[in-house]
Formats: structure tokens, sequence, C-alpha cells
């Protein structure tokens, strides 16, 4: 889930077409989580192929990428690495969470309540290796980039927004700003109308985009002091401190300076505090990548999402002609070439 700053950060709506000509660092696991949670059928069972395989996560990635390239965004997927050893928990208790999830919706499934089913199997999402490599292939098919991070995803990413490879970071959570990142999209593949739980009821949901140099200056804080804040709220890297929100960390921080004194001041302790703050702000990320968008290779990606897993065909095609349009109407020049 990341750090939660939602109380803290200022966020500008904007349409997608707003990211035309951008380079944006997709923050990949967070995504293709996302796109695994939402693109089930309405009894919460993801689209499978016929031999049971799940396809979700490939549906996100064909019908939702070919549309960001084709309003002339350029997206470049990053993948997770190896997770810092105090990412451990974090990891165990979410697994935890999706096996109590999976009991839920069966249950649910019994007594015929579907959208509580609904609910609770989209709690259930797991993404495999298989799945990740499924991801980058077809991603390749697409001809859109994908960087391999030696650990964080979101890390990597800020890296490259920091180095101008990148304009933005695309993610649902917030600790691309612990990271550094200049600018965070969220809701870049995700937008749309979307039903909110156990309501009969649907809200629009839009692409945002915030700077970190405006939340620094709202705040009035240091990169440094909000990743402070964002311990004490809690990580993935550790609880927090109970009782501890964003405006209650932030008001904490700038009255003491720092976590230590923060700490000091309210009489507790946090665990492995100067390493996580290390992760944050020394993060294990990697310069060796090269960021190529192509023309997509569109009888390569109906071989596999046609014959091997099932998709429609006709809908593929139109999926992959609005890519191959786009490239037309910009004279064939490569999309890393866009001003």
């Amino acid at each position: 889930m990341g750090v939660d700053l939602s109380g803290l950060v200022p966020a500008t709506p904007r349409a997608l077409e707003d990211f035309a000509n951008r380079a944006i660092a997709v923050d990949a696991f967070n995504t293709l989580y996302q796109f695994l949670s939402i693109i089930r059928q309405p009894d919460g069972t993801p689209l499978m192929d016929h031999q049971g395989r799940v396809t979700s996560h490939l549906s996100g990635i064909v019908y939702r990428t070919t549309n960001l390239v084709a309003l002339g965004i350029r997206p470049v997927f990053v993948f997770d690495g190896e997770p810092p050893e105090l990412k451990g928990r974090t990891i165990a208790a979410r697994g935890e969470i999706k096996v109590k999830a999976q009991r839920q919706w069966e249950d649910a499934l019994l007594k015929g309540d579907l959208p509580r089913a609904r609910t609770k199997a989209m709690q259930t999402s797991r993404l495999t290796g298989e799945m990740v490599r499924q991801s980058r292939r077809l991603l390749e098919f697409l001809g859109v980039p994908w960087v391999q991070a030696p650990s964080e995803g979101e890390a990597q990413a800020a890296r490259m927004a920091q180095r101008g490879d990148a304009w933005a970071t695309a993610s649902q959570d917030y600790d691309s700003f612990l990271f550094g990142s200049p600018v965070l999209v969220r809701n870049l593949a995700l937008s749309g109308r979307r039903k909110l739980p156990r309501k009969d009821a649907y809200v629009d949901v839009t692409p945002e985009q915030i700077e970190l140099a405006t939340v620094l200056s709202r705040l009035g804080v240091t990169r440094e002091q909000l990743v402070d804040i964002g311990i004490l709220i809690g990580t993935d890297f550790n609880e927090g401190i109970r009782g501890f929100g964003p405006k209650k960390a932030h008001a904490l921080i700038t009255k003491h300076g720092d976590l230590a004194a923060a700490l000091l001041a309210i009489g507790a302790e946090i665990e492995n505090a100067d390493a996580i703050r290390d992760i944050f702000l020394h993060p294990n990320v990697t310069d060796d990548y090269d960021l190529e968008w192509r023309d997509p290779d569109v009888e390569g990606a109906i071989r596999m999402l046609v014959e091997e897993h099932d998709f429609t065909e006709e809908r593929v095609r139109t999926a992959l002609e609005k890519v191959v349009e786009v490239r037309k109407k910009a004279g064939q020049r490569n999309l890393d070439q866009w001003s």
C-alpha cells in the first residue's frame, strides 16, 4: 500500500491528453496489481484463458497501454527487483490478507452475494513470476520499453525522473515522493468509471498530477523531513507510531525538526529508523538502461494474445491499429524523438 500522504499532498486533476509527448516511468508491479484487482467478472473471477491461466494483467496492458501510446504518451514500465529485507514483514502481512480474503470470497459466492464476492476477490490478487514474464513479453510486442530495477521499482522510476529520462513516475502510491520523484501521476492507466465497493453507485476516476516541489513548499518541509513524516505514519518497511496520521506526523516533524527529535519528544522508538531513511534517501537503483519506443509487432501480439490466451482478434487488432496510426501521423518518427 505504501505510505499514506493523501491528507497532505495537493493534487491537480488532469486529462490523459495533458501528458502527450511525455515519457512516464510506470511502477509496473503497482499497475499490474491494479489490473489484476479490477479487471474481473461480476462474481470476482479474474479473466482467464481456456487453460485456466489468468489474463487480467494482459488485458490491462494491451488495452490501457495502447490507449496511452495512441495519445502520444510514452510509458516505460519499471519492474521490481529484490525487495529490501525490511519489507519482509509487509510482504508476509499482505499474504495473510489475501488468504483471509480468499475465504471471504468463497463464502460470499456460496451465499450468492456477488457484490461482496467481487470486493473480496479484488483483495486476493497475486502477481506471479510467470505473469511478470508474460507482461514483459507483451510490452516488447507493443514496442513499449521496460526496465528491471535492482530493488524497488518505484525507487528506480523516481531515479529515471530525476535524471530527466522520464518526466514523471506513475503509481497509485505516494512513496515516489519519498524516493525523490519530481512529479507523480496517479490514475494514469486506471482512469475511467469505477463502481464504489458495496454500493450501487459509480465515480469518475481521473488522472492526478502532483509535484514534489509544491508538496514540500505547502508543507514547509524538506524531502528528508517528508521521509521522516512517512516513517512516523508507517511505510512498507515499518508499522509507524500508533495513532499518527499524515497531519499529526507533519505537525510533530515541523515542531521538532527531524525523526530522532520527534521520537524523543513522544518517548517512542522505531526499529531500524536510520536504515529505513536510507532506503528512501539512498535507494538501490541503476543508471544502466536503454529506452526505445518502437513500432508494435502486431502479428507477434496477435499470436500471443489470440492464439495462446484466447483474446478476440478483432479487439486486439483495433487496439494495436491505434498505435500504428499515431506513429504514421508522426511521420514514422520514433516516439523517443518527440519533443
